[in-house]
């Protein structure tokens, strides 16, 4: 073999040889992400893996995707919703609804806050997307990604690059995104509301709770199980006490592992030609509306219950309801010491906030028993 014809297939076996402006624009766009969860520390854990996956999958020639290649089994944690429902064990297993049980109102504020999921479902099917793509593109108004992801992934799989990425960009800007709404939609009196203490919870009423809600959910949207089953197992693990080695390791050890393989697996999925068209720019500005009405309901619903109550609930914990755990219940809590510094409101947000976590499954639950 001659010396020009070595260098020639040497060139064409490298990635600069087939390499596009295409996956140029998805690898500034993978370093965008990664400077947003390096720099600004915008949801780290997962925004990192999704940006570096992105980045891999737009080097060409690297045949991670294809057949034998490490994503192509990676991918079916994602395709199959075995990731979300990892996560939603670990996350049950991290979450105290004893704010909820505490006061059962945020069940309301919870499912007040999935307003958005249903509107931008609406929105998104004039826009010209199909029922089951509009239901995939609503969800990111539930703030919670697994749950995206899972409906994404049955509905809408095509869809999964944008969606993704959309709701876990705009779950990191939480604290950008409310604290404007919750201010135009509160006057400065009741953001300064004082909410009472909560009440102690009792251990058996912590047991029982997933117990009954798993039985409940499960029967009224069979479809919902899966998420709402592990949620509650891993939230079982904790209260009951009797596992606490599997509790840890739920928390730490296969959460850890799961959203690692999670985040590299969904960044896998953007490719150039399936992320840049004009349903992505369609999706990231219905998105973002379905997350501003999600944060605006459960604020909405907090001020209309205040009519009825005579214990007053401060509305800025109503927008927590979004899900999102922890971070919108801080936003909550830092709007309302910026109106009286007395006001401590971070275990009160916390009720609607795991409500959010419940309400976004039994969302996707009944737009996977209409349209699944």
């Amino acid at each position: 073999m001659s010396f020009t014809n070595t260098m020639v297939n040497l060139w064409n076996n490298m990635g600069f040889s087939t390499f596009t402006w295409q996956q140029g624009v998805m690898i500034g766009i993978s370093l965008i992400l990664l400077f947003l969860a390096i720099g600004k520390k915008f949801e780290p854990f997962l925004l990192l893996p999704i940006a570096f996956g992105m980045l891999l999958v737009n080097l060409p020639l690297t045949g991670l995707t294809q057949e034998g290649g490490l994503f192509y089994y990676l991918s079916f944690g994602v395709n199959t919703s075995i990731y979300p429902c990892l996560i939603f064990l670990g996350i049950g297993a991290m979450t105290d609804f004893g704010p909820l049980l505490a006061n059962p109102s945020c069940l309301l504020l919870g499912a007040a806050s999935q307003l958005g999921v249903y509107v931008t479902f609406i929105v998104a099917c004039f826009a010209g997307f199909t029922p089951q793509e509009a239901a995939a593109i609503g969800i990111i108004g539930g703030a919670d990604g697994p749950v995206t992801i899972y409906l994404t992934a049955t509905l809408a799989n095509h869809l999964l690059p944008m969606i993704a990425v959309a709701a876990y960009s705009y779950m990191a800007l939480v604290p950008v995104i409310q604290p404007p709404i919750m201010k135009m939609l509160t006057t400065q009196k009741e953001r300064e509301i004082v909410m009472k203490q909560l009440r102690k919870v009792s251990k058996t009423e912590k047991i029982i709770f997933p117990i009954i809600v798993t039985v409940f959910v499960s029967l009224l949207l069979p479809s919902a199980a899966p998420l709402i089953g592990c949620l509650m197992l891993g939230n079982l693990m904790r209260e009951s006490g009797v596992v606490e080695r599997l509790s840890k390791t739920v928390q730490n050890e296969l959460m850890n592992i799961t959203t690692i393989f999670l985040g590299v697996s969904v960044g896998a999925t953007t490719t150039a030609t399936a992320f840049l068209n004009y349903q992505t720019l369609a999706i990231l500005v219905i998105g973002i509306l379905a997350f501003a009405l999600g944060s605006a309901g459960g604020v909405l619903l907090a001020k209309f219950m205040n009519l009825f109550t005579k214990n007053k609930i401060n509305p800025l914990i109503g927008s927590a309801g979004v899900s999102a755990v922890p971070m919108a219940a801080r936003v909550s809590q830092t709007v309302g010491q910026e109106a009286n510094p007395g006001n401590f409101l971070l275990m009160h947000a916390m009720g609607p906030n795991v409500a959010g976590v419940i309400g976004s499954a039994v969302a996707a639950g009944i737009l996977l028993s209409f349209l699944g």
